[in-house]
Formats: C-alpha cells, structure tokens, sequence
C-alpha cells in the first residue's frame, strides 16, 4: 500500500536500534560523520546530521515518541490524505502505523544509486485500514493538468495537478475545455470504458463519497463504492441558438479490454 526510501551517501553503514519506547529506528551513517535516522513508527525521518553532528530537523521540544501518537517535527508521511482534507484522522493513518523494511526492494536508477545505499520501508495495509479508507481503485485519464471548477469551493477554479484523477474523497468537479477522448480504468473489475464526444467541451466528474451518500434519501449509504459519475457537458459557456439553428451533441461509451491506457485515445 505505502512505500518510503531515505538514500545516504557511498560508504555508508546501516545501523538498527529501538528508542526507550521499543519503537525500531533505521539509522544510515555516513563516514564523515554525518547521519538520518527513520522511525518505523510512520515511516517518519526523525533526525538528520550534517558532518559536524548539528540537527537540520525541526523537532519539537514537546514532541510525543510513544505510539499511537504521531512525533511533532521530522519528515512525517502524510497518506492518505493531508490535514482533514478528507473522512480520516488528521493527515490520514500512514504516520501512525507501524512500517517494515522492504527486503527485496525494487533497484534504484543508475544515476540515483551510484555510490549511495537505501533504506525501502513498505506499509501493508490491515482490515481495519481497508474498512475505514475504502480507496477507490478507479482512476480517469484524458484530464490532466486542465482548469476546472470546483463545485465543494464555490466553484472556484483550479488546475488539475496529478497523472490521473483518482478517488479518495467526495468529488464534484467540473472540467474545462477537456479532449474528446477520456478514459476510465477500474483496476479492480480490470475494465476500461472510453467516452468519446462532440459538442460537449467540459466534463463533469462526481462521486458523493461516504459522508454525502448517507444524506441522500435516493441513494445506499454504501452505494458510491459502485459508482462514478464521468459526463460531458457545456457548462463553462452554455449552448445558445438562434432560430433556425441547430445543435448537435454525442457521446459514445465503450467498454475495452482492461490493458487499455490513455494512449490509445488518438
């Protein structure tokens, strides 16, 4: 589920220890003196030393070291979600399970790993993990990096950040100026659908998510694990016609097999 890597310098040494609450720390040394140390409480970097041995990271002098409680400083992974920006504790659960090391870790590339050693941490996840953070193994592509409207801000306007749009939270966005082209990859049932349009510039994408679903009285508490609303539309500038004129909108569906990916859309 998580994967963490902290990379040292050529020559280093990797030492293993437990602090005075029995947490396992990874410390990676490097032969001039300086050294990071990585909790496997939250896969948190906990310290960071230069040669001279004075500490670059903040810590605060409060900080709690004892689970369950996250430690105040470091560099905490926050998954998966940041502050409450979603239906999980604050900056989601990641930092406050316990990681393992990753024995058999995938390679690092040439350029990374020459004269360097890491350290690859994994988080499994538990039941009770996949029980309170029911992810989304949907994902759309076709709509990266485009503007759109957020309808959980007021409609304000951003710009798509990620690869693909996946599913953590309620969405109800509308995207603007999109390609004719889109898909929809479910991992889980391993099938893709593609919309192919016309005269539909924007398109919306919505899911209620689990808090919004137990509001509405037309639809199952539970139901928005099964369901994900992709629908083109006009909506930045509305469809106007004199008389006479006509318009005409399409939109074809398809279900492909699941190796499918964005670039085949062309």
């Amino acid at each position: 589920m998580g994967h963490s890597e902290t990379v040292w310098d050529q020559r280093s040494e990797m030492v293993f220890t437990k602090d005075l609450n029995g947490i396992d720390h990874v410390t990676l040394k490097a032969p001039r003196g300086a050294s990071a140390r990585v909790s496997l409480h939250g896969g948190q970097v906990v310290s960071w030393k230069n040669e001279r041995g004075e500490e670059l990271l903040f810590t605060s002098s409060k900080a709690i070291f004892k689970p369950p409680k996250a430690m105040r400083g470091g560099i905490p992974i926050c998954f998966p979600q940041f502050g409450n920006r979603g239906s999980l504790e604050q900056h989601g659960f990641a930092r406050n399970k316990t990681w393992s090391i990753d024995n058999d870790p995938p390679p690092l590339h040439p350029n990374v790993s020459q004269g360097k050693i890491s350290v690859d941490l994994v988080l499994k996840p538990s039941e009770d993990d996949l029980k309170c953070w029911p992810h989304c193994e949907v994902r759309i592509e076709g709509l990266e990096t485009l503007d759109y409207l957020d309808n959980l801000c007021q409609r304000e306007r951003f710009t798509e950040q990620g690869d693909a749009i996946t599913f953590e939270s309620e969405v109800d966005r509308v995207y603007l100026g999109s390609p004719n082209v889109i898909a929809i990859l479910d991992h889980e049932k391993k099938q893709t659908f593609v919309i192919r349009k016309e005269g539909l510039p924007d398109v919306v994408v919505w899911n209620p998510w689990e808090k919004k679903s137990k509001t509405m009285v037309d639809f199952g508490d539970e139901e928005y694990k099964q369901m994900l609303c992709v629908d083109g539309a006009a909506v930045e500038k509305p469809i106007t016609l004199k008389p006479g004129e006509e318009w005409t909108g399409r939109l074809e569906l398809s279900a492909v097999p699941s190796t499918y990916c964005s670039e085949d859309t062309d």
